[in-house]
């Protein structure tokens, strides 16, 4: 699904007009975020740059994954990126890396609660910011592992060895 389809979606139960008042644009602004925008192939067309691809041009210029999970957190969820195997690793070599990367992500989150514990006796709202950030990384990488389980990539048929990802 394109952008500008998934804005178009988006505004019609609210209507272009509630939805530009709350964003203190124009409704033509919102109708513009609803069509295709101009392009090489087609300059012609009425549509404008809308918010959406102007946050992947933003993630895709500073490949800071916080602005992706800035927006997750804001819908109420978490990003996950997909699972990957590496076909050059063994099964067991794949399950042993993905586990090891649970627990120093584990352990990562444990010291900066203690660092934050230790230095005072309770936690501010930078120290919980930053355990919040691990607590993230943690919830992905579990999440990353299952995800993994569940589409077969580390399923190993009865009676042989087989390399990760099918």
């Amino acid at each position: 699904m394109k952008s500008y389809e998934v804005i178009r979606q988006a505004v019609d139960e609210p209507g272009v007009k509630a939805v530009a008042a709350a964003l203190r644009v124009s409704p033509a602004l919102v109708y513009k975020w609803c069509e295709p925008p101009a392009d090489e192939d087609d300059p012609e067309q009425s549509g404008a740059k809308n918010p959406l691809d102007r946050v992947r041009e933003l993630y895709l210029q500073t490949k800071d994954i916080h602005l992706v999970r800035w927006l997750c957190n804001e819908a109420g969820g978490f990003f996950v990126n997909n699972p990957v195997p590496e076909l050059r690793k063994s099964l067991d070599e794949n399950i042993f890396a993905e586990t090891r990367g649970m627990v120093r992500e584990f352990s990562e989150l444990l010291d900066t609660v203690t660092e934050s514990v230790e230095n005072n006796p309770g936690i501010d709202v930078n120290e919980a910011d930053q355990i919040r950030q691990r607590w993230e990384d943690l919830k992905a990488c579990v999440e990353k592992f299952v995800i993994s389980c569940e589409r077969g990539h580390y399923d190993r048929p009865p009676g042989g060895e087989r390399r990760a990802g099918r």
